[in-house]
């Protein structure tokens, strides 16, 4: 656990929130359908049950269409339910949720991925939906969720909902080991070291076609999930927020080590070691531009490895990647940190009281959600029905046997899914795999945001429009439109316009749960 996670965990003991975590229920692919046909039937005080129970779900499409009834009936038989889904097409959910709470035409479980929206987050703290904490430990998969997952979770102390749990920490670096061997060069460990690999893929030749058509870099405007973010973890700036001992607030780019990270960044540019239209470029364009062949270093989830690979098929087909996630600025493992996206929290599954009348409901569907969490459910979400969807060998390596139909009746359930990982059941495809593993391990090193779960009244106002200055700010600092002086005086405009209250006010709150 490092020193992120620790401040987290005593922020909970002083907040009173400190549950009895039970031991993990993570139970085999063997062993989790009897788990799940015996859903309620525990003697842990959980709800019984005998009938199925009808579950309404108001629930994120991430697909073009909802799935069929294929998965979802198998998953109903193994849980003894009803489900009725309403699906959300994911582009108008803040429209769907904002008009469903303002109507009161909720279902008994609610999927909520925009917890900073206002409306949401006041329906939260009005006690709308069920506070689930003293429920939690009655159930095996709920109660293992993770004491820094329930605090991250929480607004204002309570926890209206089970967390989503993805990836604590997923970023790094992908490179082409094929253009790292022709150039006699070892995988970097130090900021300098990339950076020597960054100038060698512009200036040597490392497709070999005679030409000096690569860079290093191939980036996107993005300075959350591009480049810049993950390499200020390696700088040592934290995520979003730090926050010291006398519960002193100090935003992330207000840090010598954020002004480090846009030094680097200003290097890359400046060299010609990144795209010099990464401010401007899409995502979809980055990935392209990559597969192409047009640069050797990718920065941003490291799972992305397997379809960059899979986009380079005809285009350059002798391409190899090699993913790294241990880079640090100074040599030192001790320095070793990334980014916690959104620690871990990926939103609510939330239960309104306007539709779940009484505890006896509630740990009925509590029941369900925790029997969603066993591996054989989480396989049917995420790739279906054995020897129809996909087949499995002895290492429970997956191979989607149809893709057409796997994308049809299977990928919409993606977003249903309570917990992502720690499943034995896996992708076959090597490069996930070690993607999966190496994601793994950054969780140890993972630096989470302290003012995930706090209130800032002027944040859920103006933060939009405060984040642009910074945004721009830092911009223009990389590409050389104006001095550190120019940034700063930046920095102090958004301090003017707000941004000294949404200070005061996480440190008030801050406070609040950690006197």
């Amino acid at each position: 656990m490092n020193r992120n996670y620790k401040k987290l965990a005593a922020l909970m003991l002083c907040s009173g929130l400190m549950l009895t975590a039970c031991g993990g229920n993570n139970n085999n692919a063997n062993n989790g359908q009897a788990e799940a046909t015996n859903a309620g039937a525990n003697s842990s005080g959980a709800a019984e049950t005998t009938a199925k129970a009808k579950i309404s779900w108001m629930n994120m499409l991430h697909t073009a269409s909802p799935p069929t009834d294929t998965v979802l009936n198998k998953i109903e038989e193994l849980t003894n339910t009803e489900i009725e889904f309403s699906w959300v097409p994911d582009p108008s959910k803040e429209e769907r949720i904002n008009t469903a709470l303002a109507s009161d035409s909720l279902a008994d479980m609610v999927t909520l991925t925009i917890l900073d929206n206002s409306s949401v987050r006041n329906a939260l703290k009005a006690g709308v939906f069920w506070e689930v904490s003293p429920y939690l430990d009655e159930f095996p998969n709920l109660a293992a969720i993770s004491q820094e997952t329930r605090t991250s979770a929480s607004i204002e102390g309570k926890l209206y909902g089970i967390p989503f749990q993805k990836a604590v920490a997923r970023n790094g670096v992908v490179i082409r080991k094929d253009w790292l061997d022709k150039l006699g060069l070892a995988v970097p460990k130090t900021t300098d070291e990339l950076m020597e690999v960054a100038k060698a893929f512009t200036e040597k030749d490392p497709d070999g076609n005679g030409k000096k058509d690569t860079t290093g870099f191939m980036d996107r405007s993005d300075l959350v999930y591009g480049a810049f973010k993950t390499l200020s973890s390696y700088f040592g700036t934290p995520n979003i927020w730090a926050v010291d001992d006398a519960g002193k607030m100090t935003p992330e780019f207000d840090t010598e080590s954020y002004i480090k990270t846009m030094d680097y960044m200003k290097a890359l540019y400046e060299g010609g070691y990144i795209n010099q239209d990464f401010a401007v470029t899409a995502k979809t364009d980055q990935q392209q531009n990559f597969a192409q062949g047009r640069a050797g270093i990718y920065v941003g989830a490291l799972f992305d490895s397997k379809n960059l690979m899979k986009m380079s098929k005809g285009i350059q087909d002798n391409m190899e990647l090699v993913m790294v996630n241990d880079i640090t600025s100074t040599g030192n493992e001790a320095d070793r940190a990334i980014w916690a996206g959104a620690n871990g929290i990926g939103g609510l599954l939330s239960f309104p009281k306007s539709e779940v009348k009484d505890e006896k409901e509630l740990k009925r569907i509590l029941q369900f959600v925790n029997d969603t969490m066993s591996d054989e459910i989480y396989a049917l979400m995420t790739y279906g029905i054995q020897d129809v969807h996909y087949t499995v060998d002895a290492d429970m390596a997956v191979t989607i046997k149809d893709a057409d139909l796997w994308q049809q009746e299977v990928q919409p359930f993606a977003s249903s899914r309570v917990k992502e990982t720690g499943y034995k059941i896996h992708d076959s495809d090597p490069l996930k795999v070690e993607a999966e593993r190496l994601i793994e391990e950054n969780a140890k090193y993972g630096v989470l945001n302290p003012a995930f779960s706090l209130e800032s009244e002027t944040h859920t106002t103006q933060g939009s429009e405060l984040t642009k200055i910074v945004t721009d700010a830092t911009y223009k600092y990389i590409l050389d439109k104006i001095d550190l002086n120019g940034y700063k005086s930046e920095i102090e405009k958004w301090k003017k316009s707000g941004g000294s209250k949404i200070i005061t006010e996480y440190e008030a709150a801050y406070k609040a749960v950690n006197p």
